[in-house]
């Protein structure tokens, strides 16, 4: 008996056995069903890696057959054979269950990649306990737990994947993980910041561009979709693109291949699109702001991520998380976080989040000067509907981060221009520690 096996559903002979051909080729023991009940009797008679059913049957449909499997059998990929082009259907399956499509007429060597895609997941441990952590993501909350048995659960389909929540949650850690619990995990993950590409390069970024298509193209550029080809493409703040470019991207999913820039041809790419934002896109949708048709494709399946404020009880775990691995960084003894700071940090109101947390600690853990963490040394900011202190003069600009930067990097540049760039020299100057002047350094990309 070979190493997998394999069941075939379809009342038609000649698709199970097209279907039967082309995964025998591929070394699988194959067992054919014309009926939902005959798939009923074989489920029970044995084991399958791999399951794969049409839509309509004799006494019953695949959709039911799809959410009985993921009860029944969680461990075996079920994939649905849809008629050409009915997206809904696709999309209804992918939202039961489904681990994939694939369409009629079959497309052979379609059909060989989903099955060893579908095989891949026999690499991945089938149990939620086994899903690593991240920093972002650790704890026990219910809240937290609830968001790993999803992240399980959808990385074991093909299925596009939506992830809301505030910025600082961890969206992109959820994608990540979702990419490495899933058959794409030893491809390619390419995370793009949609907010963060210029609108003249969108379409060069995405689908690349070939040589002399335009001025500065003094070279061909594969472009997110073609570099993450068999994996993972993940859209951050996705409802930063401009309407012309969901346009396209919705072609490029419906199509399942790009054409770059300058070319006249089409290259076929496989990719997963995991996709995030912390604004409403169905608002936006309802406003004309984003494609509704798109919205459709992209938000398959929704993960929601808890605000660091609504898992209170996992703040305890972050911050020994984080204290231990900043006080590593540094190959210094944990530091110790004194009472004072402890209770400020357990009440305080995070509007960034893990994010927030995270770098409130790495700040604390550097600048410290002794080998314990203060009230003090933590700089948290005051809830927005605070009085605000008008005794300081005002400071006219649209960048405060960037502004005090600036002022932070003359200073230590100054410093290390009077000691030759003595950094030992510099941090007396300045009258701080040592490890904090190269913290701000590395921080301010200062050599």
């Amino acid at each position: 008996m070979n190493k997998f096996a394999a069941l075939i559903i379809d009342d038609e002979p000649d698709i199970r056995a097209l279907i039967a051909l082309t995964l025998k080729r591929m070394e699988l023991d194959c067992y054919q069903a014309g009926s939902v009940s005959e798939a009923l009797t074989l489920l029970q008679e044995r084991p399958y890696h791999f399951c794969i059913t049409d839509m309509k049957l004799p006494d019953g449909n695949g959709l039911d057959l799809i959410q009985l499997c993921n009860t029944r059998h969680p461990d075996m990929p079920v994939a649905m054979i849809t008629a050409y082009g009915n997206m809904e259907l696709a999309v209804n399956a992918l939202k039961a269950g489904a681990f994939d499509v694939v369409a009629k007429p079959l497309d052979t060597e379609r059909l060989r990649e989903l099955v060893k895609a579908a095989l891949q997941l026999t690499k991945v441990p089938a149990n939620i306990e086994n899903l690593p952590s991240a920093d972002g993501l650790l704890g026990q909350s219910d809240g937290m737990r609830t968001l790993k048995e999803k992240i399980f659960k959808v990385a074991r389909t093909q299925a596009p994947v939506f992830i809301y929540g505030e910025s600082g949650t961890g969206k992109e850690l959820v994608a990540r993980l979702i990419h490495h619990q899933s058959a794409r995990m030893e491809q390619p993950f390419i995370a793009v910041n949609c907010g963060a590409i210029p609108r003249d390069l969108m379409e060069s970024e995405f689908f690349g561009h070939a040589k002399g298509s335009f001025t500065g193209a003094s070279s061909e550029k594969a472009g997110f979709f073609r570099a993450a080809n068999g994996g993972t493409l993940f859209l951050d703040e996705v409802a930063e693109l401009p309407l012309d470019m969901q346009a396209k991207l919705l072609r490029v999913i419906q199509e399942k291949a790009v054409r770059s820039v300058g070319s006249e041809f089409e290259t076929p790419v496989d990719v997963r699109i995991l996709c995030a934002s912390h604004k409403d896109i169905g608002a936006l949708v309802k406003a004309e702001e984003f494609r509704q048709d798109l919205y459709f494709r992209l938000n398959v399946i929704q993960i929601n991520v808890p605000r660091l404020a609504d898992r209170a009880e996992d703040i305890p775990m972050l911050i020994r998380h984080f204290i231990r691995k900043y006080s590593q960084e540094w190959g210094m003894p944990e530091i110790i976080l004194e009472d004072a700071a402890q209770q400020a940090l357990l009440t305080y109101h995070y509007p960034g989040n893990v994010r927030e947390l995270e770098n409130i600690l790495q700040r604390a853990v550097t600048l410290a000067e002794g080998d314990s963490i203060a009230l003090g040394d933590l700089s948290l900011s005051k809830p927005i509907n605070e009085e605000p202190d008008n005794s300081q003069p005002r400071i006219e600009t649209n960048n405060l981060e960037a502004y005090l930067e600036n002022i932070e990097r003359r200073a230590i540049t100054q410093a290390l221009e009077a000691t030759r760039w003595n950094k030992t020299a510099a941090a007396e100057k300045l009258g701080i520690s040592f490890r904090a002047l190269r913290y701000r350094c590395k921080k301010l990309e200062i050599d």
